[in-house]
Formats: C-alpha cells, structure tokens, sequence
C-alpha cells in the first residue's frame, strides 16, 4: 500500500510538472532583424517567416526590425528578441564579450551555388568616377555602415588601420576627409550615388553574376526594391578577405524545450519553404552547422577593437 501511494505521489507530482512546463510554453517569439536596409522591405522579407513560425510553435511571432544593430545586441543581451536569423558576426562578437552564455549557434548561412560559408566587404565608388583604387580616395569623404558591422566596419577599419595607419578618430591619418557612419549598408551605397560620399562599403558574396547584384548582399536587396540599374551605377575597387556567412542566432533565455523547437523550425523553414529562407536572410542560401570556433577571429578582432579604442 505504501508503495502504491508512494507511485501515486510520484506520477501526480510528475504530470504537475509536465503542467506547468507545458504552461510555461511561450506564446510570443521575438524575431530580431538587423536594422542597416530598407524597414519596409525588411518586415515584408520576414513576413513569411512569422507565418511559418506562427503554424509550427503556435507562437505569435513579433518582428523586432532595428533601426541599428546595437538594438539586436542589446535585445539577446536582455532577453527581448529570441532568434536572429542572419547575425552579423562583428554584432555576435558583441554579444559573446558581453555575455558568452546569452545565446547559443543554431548554424551558419551556406550558398546554394557553390556551398560558401563567407561573404566580402567591398568599397563602392560612383561608375563614372575617377577611383580606382583606395589609394585615389585620399582627402575625400567616406562612409561606413554601422559600428557594430562586420563588413560595414569592422574588417575595413582594420585594413585601412594597415594601409594609412590612424583610425576613424583621426580618419587614418587625414586619408580621408571625413569618415561617417551612415546607419547601413543602403545608406552607404546611396550615400556614394548621391554624392554624400566618393567611397563607401557594403557586403557582398561576389558570386555569381554581377549585374545581378551577386548571389547575396546589400546590391541584391536594393535591385529587388526598385533599382534595377544598381550595378550600372557602381564600381568595385576594394574586396576584403572571406569574412563568415552571419550565424543562426537563438536566446539561451528561452526554456530549453522551447528553444529545441525553434531550432528544429528553423531547419524545417529552409527545408519546407527555402524561398521564404532564402527572402529572408538575403540571399540564395541554406543552412549549414557552426561553432564558436568560426567566428573566433571576429571575436578577437572585436576584443581588440573595443579595448584598444577605434
């Protein structure tokens, strides 16, 4: 008898458990898009993605679109936005120094066409310019993306530290005339067609066709927002070394069971509706597995930066 009531206890306290674990279930997931493109397009590029999410987790997904990539860091960092989809790896480092337990790598954006797991940062000047070169762009206006950018920041600070020495402080040395962060990569690009400045940088993947605007990036985004000519308009006179494809980004502050559902949605959205992934992230691409050990170099090169000033 008392190992029958000592059962009973047990089984009761389990399916109380179960209960509450099965109430604790978020009913909202926060999806946090890097701000740096077009808002519109950006909400409109995710929209399926919360429909997706909303029939698989049963969850009301809210589209945490940001102005600036500092409102992503600090939304993992605090526990307000639950997944990133493509993270940019200098705004991951961010959030790694800042708390290396905040979230976890659910995987890496890989392209469809020849399996790359890395993109560029590339310096655009106006097609009908007389740059051709970096070194042509001396005592002329320049503009960077967003501090926390890889591409737009990060990877061309450090090669220009290289070349001419100073930092964005002292604009390398007087090399430029002025340096601006504009807020984006769009920014940027529009920045250097309208005449704000004579350089700028943004992303690219450099694959595929570039009239098309490449397989991914900032061109091809803005071509499918009404500027068809873009390519026409530009020119490419610096490419950086392979930087790595963002990662797949979830917030360790998600109950375990939860997240291990998203993380499986997530996989199952580039499977099941790869054209809703591919809008989403950007590009023509698909995911792969990533650990810490990728993105290491940007971490350091992040660590240095913050420690060491600009």
């Amino acid at each position: 008898m008392k190992k029958l009531l000592r059962l009973a206890v047990f089984v009761a306290g389990s399916l109380t458990a179960v209960n509450i674990l099965a109430a604790e279930a978020p009913k909202e997931l926060n999806l946090g898009i890097l701000g740096g493109q077009n808002a519109t397009q950006q909400i409109g590029d995710n929209m399926c993605v919360k429909t997706f999410f909303d029939k698989e987790l049963n969850v009301d997904t809210k589209l945490r679109n940001s102005s600036d990539y500092s409102g992503v860091i600090q939304g993992l960092l605090g526990g307000k936005v639950d997944v990133v989809l493509s993270m940019s790896p200098s705004s991951f480092a961010s959030v790694y120094l800042n708390n290396p337990k905040a979230v976890d790598i659910a995987g890496i954006v890989v392209d469809d066409t020849d399996q790359s797991r890395g993109y560029h940062s590339v310096v655009v000047v106006k097609a009908d310019s007389p740059y051709k070169k970096l070194e042509d762009l001396k005592g002329t206006a320049f503009g960077f993306a967003d501090p926390d950018s890889t591409s737009g920041y990060l990877i061309p600070n450090a090669a220009f530290k290289k070349m001419f020495g100073g930092s964005t402080d002292d604009k390398y040395n007087g090399f430029f005339s002025s340096t601006t962060f504009s807020g984006g990569h769009e920014q940027d690009i529009l920045g250097v067609i309208n005449g704000q400045f004579a350089g700028a940088v943004a992303w690219a993947s450099m694959i595929g066709d570039r009239e098309t605007g490449y397989t991914s990036g900032a061109f091809t985004r803005m071509m499918r927002m009404g500027h068809p000519d873009l390519m026409k308009q530009l020119r490419i006179i610096w490419e950086s070394p392979l930087i790595p494809n963002g990662p797949i980004l979830v917030s360790n502050s998600m109950p375990a069971d939860f997240k291990a559902k998203v993380v499986a949605a997530i996989h199952k959205l580039d499977k099941d509706d790869h054209a809703c992934f591919v809008k989403a992230v950007g590009g023509k691409q698909h995911i792969g597995t990533a650990t810490l050990a990728d993105y290491q170099q940007i971490i350091d090169m992040k660590k240095e930066l913050t420690q060491g000033g600009r």
